[in-house]
């Protein structure tokens, strides 16, 4: 039977900060490979003779990003659904799995993990075939290689007859102390909570009605109420926000009589600390990775990362030091799971590092703040080729573009002009105008605005071709 992969790109953007922010969560960056988190997991159910076309289900805020990933791969999904806000995995599986077949198998999987060995990870899918495909809701299991108190873990079971590999749950246990932790790996019994899972359609929704009936309610009122927009289905939001924000462990799989293990060993991280990261990156002989113009004499076991300019470091060891162009943060590595107490006091000061970083990307390419200050913004602007703004207008601002590598298509009013490198245009207070890139490489331009507000809400869109007018 064809395995229907579920992709959940959700998240907060909390864990890996300053890298990982709310406008730019981890599984859409490259932190272990050249690809993206959630393009890995992506990847790893490309067999069209396994697996069917994935769903993936985002936030609202990020659904260009997602597109324009699965784009970079050339690969398609079946569908992309939009959140319009978290409700955590429960609900979001609930709506996958109203728009499915009732037999489909539905393969769920968090788009910020990472594995190793992607042959073991689609083996230990296999397994678990069997033992969903007979009404048993599959959680996978990895075998645990040290006392970790950072995971979940799962008691195994007696063995389920007719499906090898297969067990019954035991007990699910939550996040253990250091000396439970240690007791569980000794035991042999206990391994560690993947959170992937893999159901039919219809036995989650069974179950859920039984144990969450208010929040299946809710998510079939926003399936029913959902609308397409562009290559989006975006679920109702009123009715959405009423679903009770659980994940599928709390609603379904720790009360279902239902739920099975499969152990796999395919080198499992959720890649949830910066230690978590250091774990699965490439060493020098000192036990450092270092990443980006870093250099360091006398530091060991260490992750140092720069994305914009030279760090160094001397006489360090077991420390997490990252460096963004408007943030730098530093912690002891056997500390990192302790970032909470840094983005709890950036959420009280409601500071906007918290929550995106200098570059914001957009449908049509990013854009980077240079300098800002009283009544004047500098912006870099890079517009993807073919690419085009909405056609729109400013009441309170007026603009300066100049151009330093590409093609500028530019209307003004009712003029239609191109510029190349090194020529420049003014748009007037109130002008409707458009920017797009008719050429085949990436525009770069410098945007200078000049006015008494410059918030990004000072845009009046009269055409859009991402439906945001």
């Amino acid at each position: 039977m064809t395995i229907h992969p579920i992709v959940l790109s959700g998240g907060s953007g909390t864990r890996l900060w300053p890298l990982s922010r709310t406008a730019y969560p981890k599984q859409l960056m490259p932190l272990v490979s050249e690809r993206s988190l959630l393009q890995e997991t992506i990847e790893r159910v490309a067999d069209p003779a396994a697996f069917a076309a994935p769903v993936l289900i985002c936030n609202d805020e990020h659904r260009f990003l997602v597109a324009e990933q699965l784009r970079a791969l050339g690969r398609r999904a079946e569908a992309i659904v939009l959140e319009p806000m978290g409700r955590n995995t429960g609900p979001a599986v609930a709506a996958a799995a109203l728009m499915a077949r009732p037999e489909s198998l539905l393969l769920i999987l968090p788009s910020d993990h990472y594995i190793v060995d992607p042959d073991k990870f689609r083996a230990a899918v296999a397994t678990a075939a069997q033992a969903a495909e007979k009404g048993a809701l599959v959680t996978f299991g990895v075998t645990p290689s040290a006392p970790e108190t950072g995971y979940g873990y799962i008691r195994r079971g007696e063995a389920i007859a007719g499906a090898p590999g297969c067990h019954h749950v035991a007990a699910f246990v939550e996040k253990p102390d250091q000396p439970t932790a240690t007791r569980y790996l000794a035991s042999g019994e206990y391994l560690w909570n993947a959170g992937m899972f893999l159901f039919r359609a219809d036995r989650y929704l069974a179950e859920l009605a039984k144990f969450e009936p208010a929040m299946l309610a809710a998510v079939k009122k926003a399936v029913a109420g959902a609308v397409r927009d562009l290559d989006f289905i975006r679920l109702e939001k009123d009715a959405f926000a009423t679903a009770t924000a659980k994940s599928i462990d709390y609603a379904v799989m720790e009360k279902t009589k239902d739920a099975a293990v499969v152990p796999a060993e395919m080198g499992w991280t959720d890649v949830g600390s910066w230690a978590a990261l250091w774990d699965v990156a490439k060493k020098d002989d000192a036990g450092n990775a270092l990443i980006g113009d870093v250099i360091a004499a006398d530091v060991t076991n260490s992750y140092i990362r720069s994305e914009s300019r030279l760090v160094t470091a001397v006489g360090l060891d077991n420390i997490v030091l990252v460096e963004t162009v408007d943030a730098v943060m530093a912690v002891a590595r056997d500390r990192a799971q302790d970032l909470r107490l840094i983005i709890d006091r950036l959420n009280k000061s409601e500071r906007g590092e918290r929550r995106a970083h200098r570059r914001v990307y957009r449908p049509w390419g990013s854009y980077e703040t240079v300098d800002i200050d009283h009544g004047f913004q500098v912006k870099r602007l890079v517009v993807n080729p073919g690419a085009k703004l909405s056609l729109q207008k400013h009441h309170r601002r007026a603009e300066h573009w100049v151009v330093v590598r590409g093609i500028a298509r530019v209307t003004r009013d009712r003029d239609i002009y191109d510029l190349s490198a090194n020529q420049s245009t003014y748009i007037p207070l109130g002008a409707v105008h458009r920017l797009e890139n008719p050429g085949k490489e990436p525009l770069h331009l410098i945007e200078v605005q000049s006015g008494d507000y410059l918030g990004e809400d000072d845009i009046v869109r009269l055409e859009d071709n991402y439906g945001r007018s």
